[in-house]
């Protein structure tokens, strides 16, 4: 059983963005690890309508469009893997080519067989059926669940090339409850914490990790601008970008930035 995203709103980032923290990627980036994968939806589908993370329609769209999956609870980390990205490689070379297919993490499958701490990747149709032989696309869905090998994928290959982070403010937010879902994190992805700055003030305040890419902060009046401050889980990389959220800013609203994790 899926989770399905409620509605939330872009707010853009419009402010400088300053990258900082450590550059080298972890090992876990470079190295290849066994998985098992399955496949969900229709054959050729998108895959989820929606998903636990949070983005909603978001995932029928290009960068995410047939190129989403599922992660076992060991990957989702409890909604902080939310947009990470993972190629992942069949290894049956008499069906599978030797490519592998670049997924962003748009769900979680909490049972089944991505229960019992396994590594586990469900796919959509299309992403699942990319890892086969030209025309054995079928016969690998047939298959069901098959041994994979996987690793982390940022950078400029990751899915979101060209897309800048931005940061959806949730319906309901008011001046004391301030909930914001964060958006296309390339690169490391992972977001680990996230924090906020109010203009008038050089106090960094923590947000609360809500559900998948959602963050939140209760308090206030909060008043902003507000500038808003990343950590990445995986590389302890900082990303901050100043007064991305106007004074004036409003449930609905959206805002976007120019940079990303690359």
């Amino acid at each position: 059983m899926r989770v399905l995203g409620i509605g939330f709103f872009w707010v853009v980032v419009e402010g400088l963005l300053l990258v900082s923290g450590q550059l080298q990627h972890s090992l876990s980036n470079a190295h290849w690890h066994s998985a098992t994968a399955t496949w969900y939806g229709s054959p050729d589908g998108d895959g989820s309508d929606g998903g636990a993370c949070g983005y909603g329609s978001l995932v029928d769209v290009k960068p995410f469009r047939a190129r989403v999956g599922a992660v076992s609870p060991v990957l989702f980390k409890g909604g902080v893997g939310c947009g990470a990205c993972y190629k992942v490689k069949c290894l049956d070379h008499n069906i599978c080519s030797r490519r592998a297919v670049t997924i962003i993490v748009t769900d979680e499958c909490p049972g089944g067989y991505c229960s019992g701490g396994r590594t586990h990747f469900d796919l959509s149709g299309a992403a699942f059926g990319r890892m086969a032989v030209a025309g054995n696309n079928n016969q690998l869905r047939d298959r069901g669940e098959i041994s994979v090998i996987f690793r982390r994928q940022g950078g400029l290959h990751a899915n979101t090339q060209g897309k800048n982070i931005a940061f959806h403010v949730n319906e309901g937010s008011t001046d004391y409850w301030l909930s914001l879902l964060v958006e296309f994190e390339d690169g490391d992805g992972d977001v680990g914490s996230m924090h906020i700055r109010e203009a008038s003030s050089t106090e960094w305040l923590e947000m609360r990790h809500v559900w998948g890419a959602s963050w939140c902060i209760t308090g206030g009046p909060l008043k902003g601008p507000f500038s808003v401050k990343l950590t990445t889980l995986s590389t302890g990389r900082t990303l901050s970008a100043r007064e991305v959220i106007p004074r004036n800013w409003a449930p609905k609203a959206t805002y976007t930035s120019r940079l990303n994790f690359f």
